[in-house]
Parts: structure tokens; C-alpha cells; sequence
């Protein structure tokens, strides 16, 4: 076959070069279309199904909502794991399916299992599923800022003008803002007045729901015209919604009597900042398999469109964090090799082969493959990545080897024919020169290739990851091999034959390694046990000390940024949080080397991770190349210990791929199971304090699920008899007067306000609430009266997984510590601890899948290396071992005539 593609090359050496230069053209559009990324795609199939249950605690949100979503999702094709958040009204379940699964296939299995899920829901609780997001979509932190502007108008303009316009541009799966303050029109009824006027919590609720609502009338014809009738009852004014008269028996009330009304802010669950003053950080996510260098650059056009339309003083030009710095700092990096190692292998070639001929002939094999390379990534709908350019560097020096030997061989054979008495024709040489050394290079080739063939066995993230620098290896390499049996010959033969008229000549850097060769080889052919026995020596030497290296999953990432999550203790408030989050903001923003800092404290409404308010990130944004990424967290680290916080820093795409792997925002991971939260909570302890004895762990702490104080109304159900109240109805007016209830939304162009009737804050305390009126068919009475109104403690949220609950005791690597030796730390601790009954412990985390990785491929080598030497030892066909002697005596010939060296294949 390769025989045949030779002479053919020659025969149509025009349609060879044309077909070469399409390629090239293909490989150089497929470069401007192909997409380009930081990482392969590790979206695992993922459906995150999103439940507000306002108002509900955790234990609540647990039992009537989380539970039953759960129960539907673990029995669904393909599922697996299953993980929940319940926190305070809110419910969070993700489910994860298998790689090989369609998301959109799966999607649609959730959302029939939903519908199943919603009768055993309480009423109004409507679970919805998240968008079809990018794991690792997080492209842009944008933050809103405005010196002269309150906190409603920063958050109306990143609601009602830039998230719109950003959720246009196709690409964009979700815009998330978090900071600020949502206006509501907040009605706070007075109990006393309304019980002395007469007023009824349900005729309020009534009266209100009717306000600002518009109606059509119909079409009438007027002089013979159409005319459009409106019934506009709409009102955006305080004063037109103080007057509205709720009907009583002994006639109207207007609501200003009866209860307050005035703008508020929606009760909120997060906050944000910039360098130390309140902000809205806009976060910017990305659909699956979109490019994400294309997308940040048509996001950051149409912010700059955006800036003459904000309102004057309101800037969204500061940039927290961008995803494309680091993949255009990790692409920029990496073709600088390519660039390199190019001309460190062109500089070689001359150096040996002495010939700008046979030089260009060789280095041509480089760009060729690597387009051809590009243009069949282009095909497949991969995407280049810094995997992808990995395997393409570390190809880039064996590119040239099949060309090379091709070469070399087809000049020796053309200048041995000029001597020849008989010559024979260029194309015969040719065909036969190549055809000599093709064995060698196809098994070399096919070595190389099965060499690699380990990542693919790889499972899960780490396969992921590592398969597409296989494939960029693989592909490339076979590129090569083909350009040698195509391209290469047809330029051989136009340049060479020329050259082989010419008197040969030799470097006297060839000729000096010829001298250095042939004494080694002597010397080690007279000194053969001495030799053998030393080679053995080190290459147990060097098993030994392969055996001590220190392992990673990952290179350790220089992302320009780092994520540093703060946690509170639970039940501080979001003031509070936000208040020290400031402080924490300030003390990093101080730090040389840092650029910006920006705050998200807690959770944005629209937001999957169901962070507590206790919980900030900072994004700490540095100077690029102005200090040393390890000094400068040394130096978070330690001013942030000022604080009474715990401190787990990382950086944002180390921090997502951490949480793929295990759930949690950390390398190291070890989770405890069982059904009572109180014993996980002493056993993590325990583990915790056991763990900081291991070497390499930093930022050790335990996922902050804790008991937090809690207000409980308690209905006595024969005291409410007596007074002829059901339970239910005393439990569902305390919930519609202390939580707040949306009784209208009022429309104001593209702008959506909601009215809301809640009780103020100075009557939601426990005295307050326990001197609440209530209207009962015996009259009005306080809820004390009927209910016990007492403060305890319960959970702040609780964490699930495949049906069990979860605590997890977390940390990350020290700079420069051994995975692999942390790791087997931790395992051994482990199998020594002695949890307590219903309990276990599993280990996850890069550290974990980077052990994983290690025993996949440790099985995999040595079968496939057998399998690459096999060929070798079979014998060679007839016409291979005749052209195998040819070439040894022709090697010879050579050697006595002119003392050449004898043609290899090259050894990869």
C-alpha cells in the first residue's frame, strides 16, 4: 500500500503539491473557526432543579420538598449520583448522569419525573430546572458600580437593562446578578388598626390584588374607524396606592389608615462589592461547547454599547474576572513552544543534515501536519484547548522523523545511482529508497501511537481531560506519517536529484560524533557485563526514584486570579457577613501585586449554588507578572487570619473542576454519611482535628452545617379549637403576615415591580409576633393565646447525596506538597479511625481521581506496550527482509566509500 502511495505521489507530483496547499488553506481557516477553550468539555450531563419554598426551614425544606424530588430523580435511566442543598426556603437537587448520555434526553426525563414530583409538594411550590449552563461556562465577573447611585438603581440597571441585553447574545445561558437592592412596593399592615376598623386580612389581600391591573374592552367602531378599548387601572405612585378604599361594613378605609406603604428592598439573601464599597457583580455563564474567546469578546462589545445608555455615574466596566486571560496567557504560552521547538528542530536539521534542501524538505512535515491536524479537528467538532496544543507540542520534535529518514535515504540511493555503471531513473530510486526505510518508520509510528493509547481508558473527569492530547498526539503523528509517503517524496524529487550531482559533504559535527560513537561502542562492546550490569542498576535506580516523585492531578494553574471563600459562623446575618466581607475586601485589595478585588456575599436569586449568608467569595483579580502567585497567597492567607473567618483559597477554574469531581470547592474531600446530623458533625470534628497532623493539607475546616437559632410558633390545638380556629389557618396567616406574600406586580415598560404584603420588621420579633391579633370566628386574639411563640435551634441547611445525609471535611494542598503522598496519608487514617455506627467516610477529590488515573494506567501500560513490540519480533515479509539487507550492505558500501552513517529509523 505505501509502496503504491509513493509512486503515485510521483506520478502526479502537481496534484500532490495542489492538494498539500488546499490543506494548508483548510488548516488555516479551520484555525479561525475552530473554538477555542481553556480545558476540553467536562460538562458531565447535569439537570439542577431549583425549589423556592419561601419561608420554610431547612429540616422543612428537607422533608416536604427535597425528599420527594429525590425519591423520583434516583430511579431515573442513567443517574449517577444525586445531591441536594436544603436551606432556608430553598431547595436545590442536582443529578448527575452518565457521559454518554444526551443532556436534552435527560432534561426531558427530569421534567417527567417533576410532574410526577408536584402532588407531593406544598401548594404554590414549583420546582424548575436550571439552564442547559457550561460547568465550566463562569466566563465573566462584571461589576456595577456607581459612587453617587443607591443600591435600587444599581440593581435596576443590571435587572432591566444590562441582563437583558447580555441574555441576547446567542451563547449566553444565564446572567446573574448579585448585590444591590430589588424594589418592592411594601404594604405593612398595622394589626391594631386593622382590628379597630374592621378590616380583614382577606379583604386587604383582596383590594391589593386588584391594583395596578389593566383590562381590554374590546374594539368599537367609531366614524368608521376601529377603536381600541383600554381599562387602564395601572398605577406606579405611593399616594394612588396609600388611597385604595377596602370596603369594611361600616363603610371604606383607605389603606394609608390601616397600614404603611413605601418602596423596600426585597428581603435579601446576597450582596456584593468592589474594592471595599457596594456593588452588583454581574455574573456572565455560558452554553455547553460555545467558544468561549468569541462570547467574552461579543459580551464585552455589548457592555460597551450598554455604557452611553446607563445612567449617568453607573459604570459595568470593571472586571472582577475573565476566563479568556487565562486562556489566551495558556494558548499565547503554549505556541511559543510550538514556535520554539521549531526552530530548535530546523537549527538540528541544518546542524546534521548540512542542506538547506534537504532541510526545507524535512521542516515542511511541521506546518503541514499541524494544519492537516487543525482541519480534521475542525471535522470531528473538536476544539483547541490546552490539552489539545500540549499533545501537539510535545509531537512537534517527531513530526520531522519520518521525513527526515525518508530524506536522508532518498539522497543516499540518488547519489549511490550517480556512481552506479547502469543508473537507474530518478522515480525507481525514489520508490525504492522510501520503500526501504517505510517499515521502520510505520512500527516506530504505530509504537508511539499505542503508547498513548492509556488515556483513553481513562473514566470520568481525568479522561476528559486527558484524551484530547492523545488525540492531538495521535492525529498529528499520523499526519506525518502520511505527508512522508505523499509530500515528501514528490519534493524529493524535484529538489534533490540536483543536489545528488553534488560532492557530499560532511559537518565536523558529524564527523566528531562519528569518532565519539565508534569509541563508546567499543568500549561497550568490550566491556559487555560491566555495561549490561549498570544499565540494570539504573534502571532500578530510576523506578526507585519514580516511585518518589510527587504526584499531581493537575499542574498546579497560574489563572491570574485567585477565589478565596470566607465562611462565618451559620447564623450571622447577612449585614454582619457583608460588613466583615468589606473589611475582607479592603485587607486583599492592600496586598502588592493585586489589581481588583470584588465580594459576592451568600446567594443571588437566581443562582444554583445555594451558598449561605454566611458564606463570601472574593475574586481577587492580580497584576499579571507582577508578583509571585504562592507570595501573594501567602499573603491573603495571613492578613485574612486577622478575621474570624475560615479561609479556603483556590482559584476559579481549579475551584469548578474540584467541585465537578466531588461536590465540593476543594482538592481534598473527605465525606461522612449518615442519617443524624449531630453525630456527623462530632465525627467531622474529630476527623478534622486528625487530619491537620498530615503533612501537605491546608485550609482544613468542616462544611459549616451547624445548629442556628430559630423562632418557633408552636399551635396548641386545643386551645385553637376553643377559640374555633383550625391549626392550619393560624399557621398560614403567621406565614402570609411574617414572610410576605406577592399580592400584585406592577409593570412599568420592561420594568417589573412586585407588591407585596409583610408585616415590618419591628413586628416580626418573638414579642411582637407573640402579640400578633388574629382573626378567629371568636374574635380577634393574640397568637399567644393559642400558639407557643419560643426560640430554639435547628440546622442551617442540609446537605445530601444518593439518599444519605452529608457532612464533608475539606482542605486543600500546601504549595508544593505531594498529592499521592497526602492522599495514601489520608486513606491510612482512615482505615484506622473507628466511626460510629451508621457512619462511613469516603475520600474524593482531585487528589482521589489522580490516584485513580495512576492504577488505570499502570494496568493499561504494559499490555499495550507488549502489544506495540509484538510486530517487531515476528519475521519480516520476503520483499521487507530483502530491502532490509539492501539497506544494511548498501550502509556498508557507504561506510567504506565515504564513511556515511548507516540509515535508521528513528527511535521516537
Amino acid at each position: 500500500m505505501f509502496a503504491a502511495l509513493v509512486a503515485a505521489s510521483l506520478r502526479n507530483r502537481l496534484l500532490v503539491l495542489a492538494l498539500s496547499a488546499a490543506l494548508v488553506v483548510a488548516g488555516l481557516l479551520a484555525l479561525t473557526r475552530l473554538p477555542v477553550d481553556v480545558l476540553p468539555d467536562l460538562n458531565r450531563p447535569t439537570v439542577t432543579v431549583m425549589t423556592e419554598a419561601e419561608g420554610l426551614a431547612p429540616s422543612e425544606v428537607e422533608q416536604r420538598v427535597t425528599y420527594p424530588i429525590e425519591t423520583r430523580m434516583n430511579g431515573l435511566p442513567g443517574v449517577t449520583r444525586v445531591r441536594s442543598v436544603s436551606g432556608i426556603g430553598l431547595s436545590v437537587v442536582t443529578v448527575e448522569f452518565d457521559w454518554d448520555t444526551d443532556l436534552f434526553r435527560d432534561r426531558q426525563f427530569v421534567a417527567e419525573r417533576l410532574a410526577l414530583a408536584r402532588a407531593e409538594l406544598p401548594p404554590g411550590v414549583a420546582p424548575q430546572m436550571g439552564p442547559v449552563a457550561s460547568i465550566m461556562g463562569g466566563i465573566l465577573l462584571v461589576a456595577v458600580t456607581g459612587p453617587e447611585a443607591s443600591p435600587m438603581q444599581l440593581r435596576e440597571t443590571a435587572d432591566f437593562t444590562i441582563r437583558p441585553r447580555l441574555l441576547a447574545i446567542p451563547g449566553v445561558a444565564q446572567v446573574i446578578p448579585i448585590g444591590g437592592e430589588v424594589r418592592q412596593f411594601r404594604v405593612a399592615p398595622n394589626p391594631a388598626a386593622m382590628r379597630g376598623l374592621g378590616v380583614t386580612n382577606e379583604a386587604l389581600e383582596r383590594v391589593l390584588q386588584g391594583f395596578g391591573g389593566n383590562a381590554g374592552g374590546g374594539i368599537a367602531e367609531a366614524g368608521g374607524r376601529e377603536v381600541l378599548i383600554r381599562a387602564v387601572g395601572r398605577s406606579l405612585s405611593l399616594d394612588d396606592l396609600r388611597s385604595l378604599a377596602i370596603p369594611t361594613p361600616s363603610g371604606p378605609v383607605y389603606l394609608r389608615q390601616v397600614a404603611e406603604v413605601s418602596f423596600a428592598a426585597k428581603p435579601r439573601r446576597g450582596d456584593a462589592g468592589f474594592m471595599g464599597r457596594p456593588a452588583v457583580v454581574v455574573s456572565v455563564e455560558k452554553q455547553p461547547g460555545v467558544d468561549t474567546m468569541r462570547l467574552t469578546g461579543a459580551v464585552e462589545a455589548a457592555l460597551a454599547e450598554l455604557k452611553p445608555a446607563l445612567p449617568r455615574g453607573i459604570e459595568a466596566q470593571k472586571i472582577l474576572f475573565r476566563q479568556a486571560d487565562f486562556i489566551e496567557t495558556s494558548l499565547g504560552n503554549v505556541l511559543q513552544v510550538l514556535a520554539e521547538a521549531a526552530a530548535v528542530v530546523a537549527l538540528v536539521l541544518f546542524a546534521f543534515l548540512l542542506n538547506l534542501r534537504t532541510t526545507v524538505i524535512s521542516l515542511s512535515a511541521i506546518p503541514v501536519s499541524i494544519l492537516a491536524t487543525a482541519a480534521i479537528f475542525s471535522a470531528l467538532g473538536l476544539s483547541i484547548n490546552t490539552m489539545t496544543l500540549g499533545g501537539i507540542a510535545i509531537a512537534v520534535g517527531e513530526l520531522v522523523d519520518d521525513a527526515v529518514v525518508d530524506v536522508e535515504n532518498i539522497l543516499r540511493r540518488l547519489r549511490e545511482n550517480r556512481l552506479a555503471g547502469e543508473p537507474r531513473s530518478v522515480f525507481a530510486v525514489i520508490v525504492a529508497a522510501s520503500n526501504e526505510v517505510r517499515s521502520g518508520i510505520v512500527y516506530a509510528t504505530a509504537i508511539v501511537c499505542l503508547v498513548f493509547l492509556p488515556l483513553f481508558a481513562l473514566s470520568g473527569i481525568e479522561g476528559r481531560l486527558f484524551a484530547p492530547l492523545g488525540q492531538a498526539y495521535i492525529v498529528a503523528i499520523l499526519c506525518s506519517l502520511a505527508i512522508s509517503v505523499t509530500l515528501t517524496p514528490a519534493l524529493a524529487s524535484w529538489l534533490l536529484p540536483a543536489l545528488a550531482r553534488r560532492q557530499d559533504r560532511e559537518s565536523r559535527l558529524i564527523r566528531a560524533l562519528k569518532r565519539w560513537n565508534a569509541s563508546i561502542v567499543g568500549w561497550a562492546l568490550a566491556c559487555q557485563a560491566p555495561v549490561m550490569a549498570a544499565a540494570l542498576v539504573a534502571v532500578g535506580l530510576a523506578a526507585l526514584g519514580a516511585t518518589g516523585l510527587p504526584r499531581a492531578f493537575l499542574p498546579a494553574f497560574n489563572e491570574g486570579s485567585f477565589t478565596v471563600n470566607l465562611a462565618l459562623a451559620p447564623g450571622t446575618s447577612l449585614s454582619e457577613s457583608a460588613r466583615l466581607g468589606a473589611i475582607a475586601e479592603r485587607l486583599a485589595a492592600e496586598i502588592p501585586g493585586v489589581e481588583v478585588v470584588g465580594r459576592r456575599t451568600g446567594r443571588a436569586e437566581l443562582d444554583e449554588h445555594a451558598e449561605g449568608v454566611h458564606s463570601t467569595d472574593l475574586e481577587v483579580r492580580l497584576k499579571p507578572g507582577a508578583r509571585d502567585r504562592d507570595a501573594v497567597a501567602a499573603d491573603i492567607r495571613d492578613r485574612l487570619a486577622l478575621l474570624p473567618v475560615a479561609v479556603n483559597l483556590g482559584q476559579p477554574i481549579s475551584h469548578r473542576i474540584d467541585h465537578m469531581l466531588s461536590g465540593v470547592r476543594a482538592e481534598i474531600a473527605v465525606k461522612l454519611f449518615g442519617d443524624d446530623l449531630d453525630v456527623l458533625r462530632r465525627s467531622a470534628e474529630g476527623l478534622r482535628t486528625a487530619l491537620a497532623a498530615v503533612p501537605g493539607l491546608a485550609d482544613l475546616q468542616v462544611e459549616k452545617q451547624v445548629r442556628v437559632p430559630q423562632l418557633e410558633i408552636r399551635v396548641d390545638p386545643v386551645r385553637a379549637a376553643l377559640y374555633g380556629i383550625a391549626p392550619a389557618a393560624l399557621v398560614e396567616t403567621v406565614s402570609r403576615l411574617a414572610n410576605g406574600r406577592i399580592v400584585s406586580t406592577l409593570v412599568d415598560g420592561t420594568r417589573r415591580f412586585d407588591v407585596v404584603l409583610r408585616l415590618a420588621e419591628p413586628a416580626r420579633s418573638v414579642a411582637a409576633l407573640a402579640d400578633l391579633p388574629i382573626e378567629t370566628p371568636a374574635g380577634w386574639v393574640p397568637v399567644r393565646a393559642i400558639a407557643d411563640v419560643t426560640e430554639r435551634d435547628g440546622h442551617n441547611q442540609i446537605l445530601r447525596e444518593n439518599g444519605r445525609r452529608r457532612l464533608v471535611v475539606q482542605g486543600n494542598l500546601a504549595p508544593g506538597a505531594d498529592a499521592g503522598a497526602a492522599t495514601g496519608a489520608i486513606r491510612l487514617l482512615l482505615a484506622r479511625t473507628a466511626l460510629p455506627e451508621g457512619v462511613t467516610a469516603r475520600l474524593e477529590g482531585s487528589a482521589e481521581a489522580q490516584g485513580q488515573a495512576m492504577r488505570t494506567v499502570g494496568v493499561f501500560k504494559p499490555r499495550l506496550a507488549n502489544a506495540g513490540l509484538r510486530p517487531a519480533r515476528e519475521p519480516l515479509p520476503l520483499r521487507g527482509a530483502r530491502a532490509h539487507r539492501d539497506v544494511q550492505r548498501a550502509a556498508g558500501a557507504d561506510r567504506q566509500r565515504s564513511g556515511a552513517r548507516p540509515v535508521r529509523a528513528s527511535p521516537r
